[in-house]
């Protein structure tokens, strides 16, 4: 992005936040139904200290995957949670509709789920290769494996206590748009102009807020700068 814009790292890991942002935002509002495979994990904990669940390195979050009548995946929910009865009732009563049947590893916090769910279907498994290729959970630990991947092949490493919603966001945004490429081109690069002059907020760093450069948002240097970045946008053929 850097290269393509023309721009200093600064500023293109700034506008690289804001379309994270937006991602983020857009999917807020997804809900599961039908058939669904839950199931928990963490990003980090690479460093000393302790170990499993817990440690003090690592950023719990769930992930939940919608699968057709054929078994095929069709949407990708991604949250940052702590592993929690309430944090994860809460997120269901969001998330997933009445009417689905879920599935999950039988960890106590999934518990949560079944004030929420039409069917809670639990297969306590354990660790290992029994676990990860269980038919229940195919899909699930098919897209975190490739989740993880992707963070560590794409960015390397990253502060995932600050930062996780955002990348979280981003992998469900392309997931769940993954056939539909004109939309992933064309929205967030509009999305991102009224975050050029909104106010800091608790869900928003002091990343977002406008560059001293950018004194106006009408201003002909930003008109420029934008239809440029929006058509760059638009051409690159960006990495799903």
């Amino acid at each position: 992005m850097k290269r393509h814009l023309g721009v200093c790292y600064k500023t293109a890991w700034l506008v690289k936040h804001k379309l994270l942002e937006v991602m983020t935002q857009r999917e807020e509002k997804r809900v599961l139904e039908g058939r669904i495979e839950i199931d928990d994990a963490y990003l980090g904990g690479e460093k000393a200290g302790k170990r499993g669940r817990g440690s003090e390195n690592k950023t719990s979050f769930i992930a939940a995957i919608q699968t057709s009548a054929d078994g095929r995946p069709m949407f990708l929910s991604l949250k940052r949670l702590p592993f929690t009865k309430e944090a994860i009732d809460t997120w269901a009563s969001k998330s997933l509709t009445a009417t689905s049947c879920v599935f999950s590893d039988g960890l106590k916090c999934f518990a949560g789920l079944d004030g929420n769910v039409h069917q809670h279907e639990t297969h306590v498994l354990g660790g290992g290769r029994e676990g990860v290729k269980h038919p229940a959970f195919r899909w699930v630990n098919t897209m975190l494996g490739n989740l993880k991947t992707s963070i560590s092949g794409t960015y390397h490493a990253f502060k995932f206590t600050k930062y996780a919603d955002r990348y979280l966001g981003e992998a469900q945004y392309r997931f769940n748009r993954r056939f539909d490429l004109s939309i992933k081109r064309s929205k967030p690069g509009r999305a991102i102009v009224p975050l050029a002059d909104r106010p800091k907020s608790s869900s928003m760093t002091s990343i977002l807020r406008k560059p001293r450069r950018f004194a106006s948002p009408t201003s002909s240097y930003w008109r420029r700068w934008l239809s440029r970045f929006i058509w760059t946008w638009a051409c690159v053929d960006c990495r799903t």
